[in-house]
């Protein structure tokens, strides 16, 4: 049986939970910024990468490193976009060629980005639930990064 995801510290910090007895000393401490985003993401999915990276970089929750992380996200959700529409317009349901009804195969695209967004929106912190466990202060202009100084 697995135990509770480890977080990192910057997290722990801003939850309140960091105790220096517990600190790993070897854990890698990222630059904060907003990577570039990878050639094959779809134009929602750039879209969304453009939304949501400058408000993470503003929490200090995103660095080069979550690059692959975040292009799974937002090409996901480039993916509910788009078979989303196509559900709109030819329905949850069809009818094969013997009569019976089944979910359409644009629904199954559908339901397995939304766990695939889902999943990555709690990794960042982008549902309330998830959100509720992070203090996140937006970084103030020209005052110093506090996790380049280290604790």
């Amino acid at each position: 049986m697995a135990g509770r995801k480890k977080l990192p510290t910057n997290l722990k910090i801003l939850q309140g939970t960091f105790r220096t007895s517990r600190e790993n000393k070897d854990e890698p401490k990222p630059d904060i910024n907003i990577p570039t985003a990878p050639d094959f993401l779809s134009k929602d999915a750039l879209i969304e990468w453009g939304r949501i990276s400058s408000q993470l970089s503003k929490l200090g929750l995103l660095s080069d490193m979550d690059m692959a992380a975040l292009a799974l996200y937002c090409q996901a959700w480039g993916r509910i976009v788009k078979y989303e529409k196509i559900v709109a317009e030819k329905g949850e349901l069809y009818k094969t060629t013997n009569g019976n009804i089944q979910l359409s195969p644009a629904m199954w695209v559908v339901n397995k980005a939304y766990e695939q967004v889902y999943k990555f929106m709690t990794e960042f912190g982008m549902t309330p639930a998830s959100r509720s466990k992070v203090s996140a202060k937006p970084k103030e202009p020209g005052k110093k990064d506090e996790w380049a100084e280290g604790f």
